[in-house]
């Protein structure tokens, strides 16, 4: 039924890496949780079918949409900086008017920048010494707007995963050096001021992180990492998580719980999945120089998931401040899961369709042309 030159090119070892992370996932939340669980398992069901929605948009062929898709998310942004539901003392989540769902604009502003960094250089690719200041600032404000949103919410993680993605992509797309030391002069003698702009309960994570003993969460988390020993506890033994020593098992720190189940060589096997996905991804951004919406889609999704990772191994064993970072398609949670999956999905639709082939042409094959499937396909298609 479905072009084979869509499924020739369509990357299945991206399906095998992912599936067994979100698998393992999904026995520690029920193991913690069973409701949390169940909410987790129409997460990954309604990811499942969003993933093969977003896969049939033909994002390259999209140009105008792109650009409302983002400005869309940045009016988001400002509606959440002025209607915002507040919690926990920070003003990120918008609620849907009667049927009380909260939708976080930080989730989606990730999949507009990406696309509007990929359609921008598509549309005025580096020359060869890379880009010089004026087309670096164009491109930046696309990156520093929503930067400066999410940083009055106030979030400074996200916002500062933003910048890095953002930035790390014109780092890989090419950007003269000059740029490039400038802006690390100017950070370096800014640094004082950043600091002294930041929120208190921001400079107490900072302080934590330096002082000689760590705070009470990751404390809990250090010592539930070394209860895993080397090969893990049975659910009984998981003292730690199951006596509710460590906070928030399920969602920031479940890296730890994972470790205190299934011990360093589980560790070893987490992270040694995640690193093969960060550079099967990677691998993708050389696949064509000249394919730049690809090379800054699989470029933004690894250096995405590359920072999460880090930032919350890091946190866990107290090498990083606390900042509610979670664990790509790992922790438990809707819209970082939904996120991922939406990316996943425009990074296998730009490997499917990269080639010049009629785009999506009719995808349903051997149907009957007098059918009502075959009035259907070329409605559509007109």
């Amino acid at each position: 039924m479905i072009d084979r030159r869509i499924l020739t090119h369509f990357d299945f070892l991206l399906l095998f890496l992912i599936l067994p992370i979100i698998g393992i996932s999904f026995f520690l939340i029920h193991e913690a949780n069973e409701a949390l669980s169940f909410k987790q398992l129409i997460y990954i069901i309604s990811g499942f079918f969003l993933f093969w929605i977003v896969f049939f948009i033909p994002f390259r062929s999209l140009s105008k949409s792109v650009g409302v898709f983002y400005w869309i998310c940045i009016l988001l942004l400002l509606i959440t900086d002025f209607y915002g539901t507040t919690k926990l003392g920070a003003q990120r989540w918008i609620t849907i008017p009667g049927i009380g769902v909260s939708l976080q604009p930080s989730e989606p502003v990730k999949i507009a920048i990406l696309l509007m960094l990929a359609n921008i250089i598509y549309h005025n690719p580096p020359p060869r010494w890379g880009y010089g200041w004026k087309d670096f600032l164009k491109i930046s404000f696309y990156i520093l707007l929503p930067f400066l949103l999410i940083l009055k919410q106030p979030d400074l993680g996200t916002a500062l995963v933003v910048v890095i993605m953002g930035f790390g992509i014109l780092f890989l797309v090419g950007v003269n050096y000059k740029i490039w030391l400038s802006i690390l002069i100017t950070i370096l003698v800014a640094s004082p001021l950043i600091y002294s702009s930041l929120h208190d309960y921001q400079r107490k994570r900072i302080h934590d992180f330096v002082a000689e003993k760590p705070s009470y969460h990751v404390q809990q988390s250090i010592i539930t990492i070394g209860s895993g020993g080397l090969l893990g506890k049975s659910k009984k033994n998981s003292t730690q998580t199951q006596l509710k020593f460590l906070p928030i098992a399920t969602s920031d720190f479940i890296f730890a719980y994972y470790v205190e189940r299934f011990g360093f060589m589980g560790a070893i096997v987490l992270i040694g999945l995640y690193i093969g996905l960060i550079l099967h991804i990677l691998s993708f951004s050389l696949l064509d120089s000249k394919d730049y919406r690809l090379k800054v889609i699989a470029g933004g999704i690894a250096i995405l998931i590359f920072v999460y990772v880090g930032v919350n191994i890091a946190m866990t064993i107290g090498l990083a401040p606390v900042v509610g970072i979670p664990l790509p398609v790992f922790s438990y949670g809707g819209s970082s899961f939904i996120t991922f999956v939406v990316l996943f999905a425009i990074l296998e639709n730009l490997l499917a369709f990269r080639f010049n082939f009629r785009y999506n042409s009719n995808p349903f094959r051997n149907i009957n042309k007098k059918g009502p499937l075959a009035q259907l396909v070329r409605a559509l298609g007109s």
